[in-house]
């Protein structure tokens, strides 16, 4: 396999990642246009919210998350050095996943059906019921998601990042069909779940028969038995290091569905919570996540190779890592500041009209996406940062930074939400992934060669982006307050319109390297 500069390689690699993942949550804005008005805040859309986050949070901290960052480095290699080795490794991998999963499926099905069988509040019987339903969902999404890697290493990037417009296609057809027939939300709900299943069987087959291209499976497993060893070995350090954003996004489920799923209370207290809080929750995570998807994580995915094959060489891998901070800044800052600055027009234009979020919900998820927001670029950072330790074959450092930080969000959550309700969760993961980032980005310096261009970088980015906050600001200042849907979806066009034009003009006169690499790949 060529060598490619780390510039070339990661630019260019974002590029189509992200072009993608863009289209993909492109699909995944609409699906969501449509469940609101189909659920919005109610119980129904918190249920189903809960059921659907947990294959999820599955996805990110298995396939996508930790055993993806524990296998990716040590099959890179072994392609390089030894492809039959590779092979018998990635078969024997595969089939632990499979094994894996399948018992946290049976696992999750008896706790869920034993749960969904002996409640006899409703509320409970329906969030039980859906996620017993959906539960399936998550082994085919994380074996799909390794499958994915490997492509990736083998520099097929294209099908995994256009896969989830396979589950947002599904879905949206479900719901589509469920409002024309005019089916009552709570079958509709189940409906969705059915299509959800469907669309995971299509991702897992797609991947299967890409990758037909690039390897081959093999029975014989005992010569990859060691390699696969030291890969789980570092499996749990890895998964509480880069999966501490998922961890503080389930603690953030299971307070806002507390009053469903325990009771009103909580240490004596009234909580803050009510029915429509994890629908809220829910929805306004996906708007935080799609910059995070469609770039931070991009960038991450394309370096994440690049970073294990410039392990072994200092300043290789000093320039690398400084690439892809540097890519992931300086989409992820403008990312934050727009998102917080358009986040009364954003949530009104998405969640408002036809059924969807009441005003009182409209007002609680502005508060929530104000939260995530300001963490956007911190989120992007430390998907670098992580993986950079990986590569490195340091899982240690980022599972220790991770633990501190998730006991950091914890104590947020429950000191927030007495006082901010669902929006202190969203400050609470916010300032736990700030902590994070400068943790990992402290402790990853000793491991940069002196020379590495970073700083400069990390100003100009700083500068573009409070010139186009401050013309993002001003768009909105001088457009009159909305008191329509029409209205705000103007509103909001000015001014991510005129914030995307600020930024990329003053990128281009100021000759900022990552627009280049990012257009040119050069």
């Amino acid at each position: 396999m060529a060598d490619a500069t780390p510039t070339n390689s990661i630019a260019r690699d974002t590029r189509t990642v992200a072009s993608l993942t863009l289209l993909s949550r492109v699909f995944g804005l609409g699906r969501d246009l449509v469940t609101v008005r189909l659920f919005g805040d109610t119980l129904i859309g918190s249920a189903f919210a809960a059921a659907f986050a947990i294959p999820n949070l599955f996805r990110r901290m298995l396939g996508e998350g930790a055993l993806s960052a524990a296998f990716i480095p040590r099959y890179t290699r072994l392609t390089e050095s030894d492809q039959d080795l590779a092979e018998r490794y990635a078969s024997l991998m595969i089939a632990a996943l499979v094994l894996v999963t399948s018992a946290l499926l049976v696992i999750g099905e008896l706790i869920a059906i034993g749960l969904w069988f002996t409640a006899t509040d409703p509320a409970r019987v329906l969030s039980f019921k859906l996620i017993s339903l959906l539960l399936p969902y998550m082994p085919l999404v994380c074996i799909t998601a390794i499958l994915g890697g490997m492509l990736q290493v083998h520099g097929r990037f294209l099908p995994m990042a256009a896969a989830p417009i396979i589950l947002n296609v599904c879905i949206i057809a479900a719901t589509v069909a469920a409002m024309l027939i005019d089916l009552e939300p709570e079958r509709a709900a189940v409906w969705i779940g059915l299509s959800t299943l469907v669309a995971g069987v299509l991702q897992l087959a797609w991947a299967l028969v890409e990758l037909r291209k690039h390897t081959r499976w093999r029975l014989d497993l005992e010569p990859a038995r060691t390699e696969a060893s030291k890969t789980l070995k570092k499996f749990l350090p890895v998964l509480i290091g880069l999966g501490t954003l998922q961890l503080n996004t389930l603690a953030d489920t299971v307070i806002a569905m507390w009053p469903t799923w325990v009771g009103p209370t909580l240490f004596g207290k009234a909580v803050p919570m009510n029915e429509a809080s994890n629908a809220i929750l829910g929805y306004t995570q996906r708007l935080y996540q799609f910059p995070l998807g469609v770039f931070g994580i991009a960038v991450a995915t394309a370096a994440f190779p690049a970073l294990s094959r410039a392990a072994a060489d200092p300043k290789r891998f000093g320039e690398t890592v400084s690439h892809g901070l540097r890519l992931s800044l300086f989409i992820g800052l403008p990312a934050s500041a727009g998102l917080f600055l358009v986040r009364d027009d954003l949530v009104s234009v998405m969640f408002s009209g036809g059924g969807g979020f009441s005003s009182d919900g409209l007002t609680r998820a502005s508060a929530v996406l104000a939260g995530y927001a300001v963490g956007v670029f911190a989120y992007s950072l430390n998907h670098v940062l992580s993986r950079s330790f990986y590569a490195l074959d340091d899982t240690t450092t980022p599972m220790r930074v991770g633990i501190a930080m998730v006991a950091v969000n914890m104590a947020c959550n429950l000191t927030l939400i007495w006082s901010f309700r669902e929006a202190g969760l969203a400050w609470a993961t916010a300032i736990s992934a700030l902590g994070q980032t400068l943790c990992l980005a402290f402790l990853l310096r000793k491991h940069m060669e002196p020379g590495t261009k970073l700083l400069p970088g990390v100003g100009k980015t700083l500068l573009l982006s409070l010139v186009m906050s401050a013309s993002v600001w001003g768009t909105l200042a001088v457009m009159p307050e909305a008191q329509t849907w029409s209205a705000s979806a103007v509103r909001l066009t000015a001014a991510v319109g005129i914030g995307i034009a600020v930024y990329l003009v003053m990128a281009a006169g100021l000759r900022v390297p990552e627009l280049r690499w990012l257009i040119k790949g050069t």
